[in-house]
C-alpha cells in the first residue's frame, strides 16, 4: 500500500499519560513524519498528556463509562460510525478491552487489525475474554518471547516479539559528575511496589552518605508512600516530583535509575533512562521485559522481585564502584541505536502489512 493510501488508527483507553500512551505517541508522530495519515481513538477521555504532531488525527467515541451500558453502546456506534469514514485502515490496537470494542463495532465490516499486549499477559484478569477476541487481529505484538508463550498456541502462531522504542528526541547521553540521586519514573500503583524501593533505600542511605531518592510520577498511593517514607526516618530524603513531560531532561545527571515492579511488560522509563546512560537496577520481572535490555553487569543489574536487601546491595555496588557505573553507562547507552523510534515504527508497520483483511 502507497503511503498516500495508508492510515493507521491506534485505539487505546485514553492518552493521559504512561508506558502505553508515550509509545503511541512516538509511534504516531513518527508515522506522520513519513507522510502515512494517521488516527488515535481514545474510547475513555479525551488527555493527551505527551506532545503530538498536529497532523495526527484525534477522535474521542466516549469518556469513561462508570459501568454505564448506555454509555458503552453509544461508544460502540462512534467507533462504529468512525471506521466506517475510515474504510481501510489498519488497526493498532494498544488495549485488551479496546480490541473488544474494535471487533464488536466493525461486525460485517473488512478490518485489518494489530493487537500490542502491553503487559506481562499472565496478569490479564479476563483470559477467556481477550483469547476471544485477540482471535480476530492478524497479528498479535508481544514485548517478549516469554510474554508470547503466555498465549493459546492458536495466538502464537500470530504473534511476533517488537521492543519498545527509544526517542529521537531523547536528551543526550550525561558525561560529566553526577548528582547523588536515585530516581524512578512511573505511576504510584501497588504493581510498580515503590514502597519495596523506598525500604531498599533506607538500608542503602545508612551505608552511604547524601543520596536522595525521587520519585516521577503520579498515582493513588503518593500519600502512603510519603507516610511509609516518614515512618523509615527518610522523609526528607525521599522527594516526590509528580507528572512529567520530560523525565529524561529531570534525570540525565542522577547516579542511578531503579524500577521497582513487581511484574512489566517493558518499561519505558527504564529504556529511557538505559538509552540515557543511567546505571540502572531493575527487579527481574516475569516475562522478562527487564532481561531483554539489561544483560547483568555489562549494561546494568537485575535484582529479584521484592527483594529490598538485594535492591539495596545494587545500589551499593554502584554507589561503591565508579569505574563499573561509568562502563554500565557507556553500554547502556548503546540501545539508542538498537531500538531508535525508526526501526520499531518499521517492525510494526511490516506486521501489520503483512496480516491481510478479516
Amino acid at each position: 500500500m502507497k503511503k498516500a493510501d495508508l492510515k493507521i488508527v491506534f485505539v487505546v483507553p485514553d492518552m493521559a499519560g504512561g508506558g502505553t500512551e508515550k509509545v503511541i505517541t512516538l509511534l504516531a508522530n513518527e508515522y506522520v513524519r513519513r507522510g502515512i495519515g494517521v488516527g488515535i481513538l481514545t474510547f475513555a477521555g479525551n488527555e493527551y498528556a505527551y506532545p503530538l504532531d498536529n497532523r495526527v488525527e484525534t477522535y474521542s467515541a466516549a469518556m469513561p463509562s462508570k459501568g454505564s451500558l448506555a454509555v458503552r453502546l453509544q461508544r460502540l456506534i462512534r467507533m462504529r460510525q468512525y471506521f466506517r469514514q475510515n474504510k481501510g485502515c489498519l488497526i493498532f490496537s494498544f488495549s485488551t478491552i479496546g480490541t473488544g470494542f474494535v471487533v464488536l463495532s466493525t461486525l460485517f465490516m473488512k478490518r485489518n487489525m494489530l493487537v500490542s499486549e502491553r503487559t506481562d499477559p499472565q496478569t490479564c484478569d479476563h483470559k477467556p475474554y481477550r483469547n476471544f477476541f485477540y482471535r480476530f487481529a492478524k497479528c498479535l505484538v508481544c514485548q517478549t518471547e516469554d510474554g508470547v508463550k503466555c498465549f493459546p498456541k492458536s495466538l502464537q502462531k500470530k504473534a511476533c516479539v517488537i521492543g519498545n522504542p527509544v526517542s529521537d528526541e531523547l536528551a543526550g547521553v550525561y558525561n560529566g559528575k553526577r548528582k547523588k540521586e536515585i530516581v524512578t519514573a512511573g505511576r504510584l500503583q501497588p504493581v510498580k511496589n515503590q514502597r519495596m524501593l523506598i525500604e531498599a533505600f533506607s538500608i542503602f542511605e545508612k551505608r552511604y552518605d547524601g543520596y536522595t531518592l525521587h520519585f516521577f510520577g503520579k498515582g493513588p498511593l503518593e500519600k502512603e508512600l510519603k507516610e511509609y517514607a516518614e515512618e523509615l526516618g527518610i522523609g526528607r530524603k525521599v522527594v516526590f516530583h509528580g507528572f512529567s513531560k520530560r523525565v529524561d531532561m529531570e534525570i540525565r545527571e542522577s547516579s542511578i535509575f531503579v524500577l521497582s515492579s513487581n511484574y512489566e511488560g517493558i518499561s519505558n522509563s527504564m529504556v529511557e533512562a538505559l538509552a540515557l546512560g543511567l546505571p540502572v537496577i531493575a527487579t527481574d520481572c516475569p516475562i522478562g521485559g527487564c532481561r531483554m535490555y539489561i544483560e547483568p553487569g555489562v549494561n546494568g543489574l537485575l535484582v529479584p522481585v521484592g527483594d529490598a536487601e538485594a535492591m539495596a546491595d545494587a545500589m551499593g555496588r554502584l554507589a561503591g564502584d565508579e569505574e563499573l557505573a561509568a562502563r554500565m553507562s557507556a553500554n547502556a547507552a548503546r540501545i539508542r541505536d538498537e531500538y531508535s523510534i525508526g526501526k520499531i515504527a518499521d517492525l510494526m508497520l511490516r506486521a501489520a502489512e503483512g496480516a491481510g483483511n478479516l
